[in-house]
């Protein structure tokens, strides 16, 4: 341990002109709480990285599905067309994403399919209205999960769904848990499978963007960062929930890494005016200042080997929200 603070206390000095880190992996997760896909680039949206969360699994209710009660999930796995990530690719009536799971038929989603709107879908606090992908759909998913279910999809020409005011204002997500974009440190992780008996991939954690060449946990305090000249701001801490415990390769559930990060990276341990006991913290969330105006985010796109700067940082873990 003491390891660890020798490390972390490298990573607190001033902002240069040489590059903090930079872009080694990105990820896009379609439908909430199912597998993610790796991509080379991901265009900038008002609301994240294009296709980012713009669909989620609901039950009966319209309550969002996710790994945490149905870990199942964790093996539908995405495929979208090859060129979906290209800035100005645009999809045709022939555009499908394709889903698959263990003991299921593929299931062709269409990118331009008409869907009726429904009210009442609710995810974490924010309720509104969806488009219904049909009933093939969710029968599909039905069947998978073996309970009612359907599969939405986020209506962006009807709802706005903000982030938390008190940590950003003005920006919107889709279905993510809170925020567009989740910043996640090769060091962090390597640090983190120092410690525990068994290590573990990078998509337990599920970040949007991974980054090496820093020192472990950097990215906690990184307040103000250019990311290929696209500003990024750290804006909260992210407290992680069972998910990063449930093996993605096999959806069950185990008691790792949340025990290990219990040991220090809970806010006792970080020295956080506000104790919450139940939180462990792995990684930073991000906001994209671009993404506010359409003019500014305009053929704007993350590319891996990109190089991040830090403008500013926070002082110290109190002074970074969580």
């Amino acid at each position: 341990m003491d390891k660890l603070f020798s490390l972390f206390s490298t990573s607190t000095g001033r902002s240069s002109s040489a590059p903090a880190a930079t872009v080694t992996s990105i990820f896009i997760y379609p439908i909430k709480s199912c597998r993610g896909i790796s991509v080379p680039q991901a265009p900038i949206t008002s609301t994240g990285f294009r296709w980012d969360r713009q669909w989620m699994v609901v039950n009966s209710n319209g309550r969002a599905l996710t790994q945490r009660v149905e870990p199942k999930l964790a093996l539908v796995e995405p495929e979208l067309p090859p060129d979906a990530l290209d800035v100005n690719w645009m999809p045709s009536d022939s555009s499908y994403m394709v889903l698959r799971a263990p003991d299921m038929d593929p299931l062709k989603v269409c990118l331009t399919r008409a869907c009726n709107v429904v009210d009442g879908i609710s995810v974490w606090e924010w309720v509104g209205s969806a488009l219904d992908v049909g009933d093939e759909a969710s029968k599909w998913f039905t069947k998978y999960l073996g309970k009612p279910s359907r599969l939405v999809r986020f209506d962006t020409s009807l709802e706005s769904r903000f982030v938390d005011p008190d940590y950003a204002q003005g920006y919107t997500a889709m279905f993510s848990d809170g925020f567009p974009y989740l910043v996640i440190s090769q060091g962090s992780l390597d640090l983190l499978n120092e410690l525990l008996k068994e290590p573990l991939p990078i998509n337990r954690f599920r970040p949007n963007i991974l980054v090496d060449g820093c020192a472990p946990f950097s990215e906690d305090l990184w307040k103000v960062t250019k990311l290929n000249n696209i500003a990024f701001h750290g804006v909260k801490l992210c407290s992680r929930c069972k998910v990063p415990t449930i093996n993605q390769e096999s959806g069950i559930a185990g008691t790792e890494p949340t025990e290990t990060l219990m040991k220090f990276r809970t806010d006792k341990a970080l020295k956080r005016e506000k104790i919450n006991k139940a939180k462990v913290y792995f990684g930073m969330n991000f906001v994209c200042a671009e993404s506010l105006s359409a003019s500014t985010m305009k053929g704007k796109v993350v590319k891996i080997g990109d190089p991040i700067h830090v403008l500013q940082r926070y002082a110290s873990h109190a002074d970074a929200a969580a």
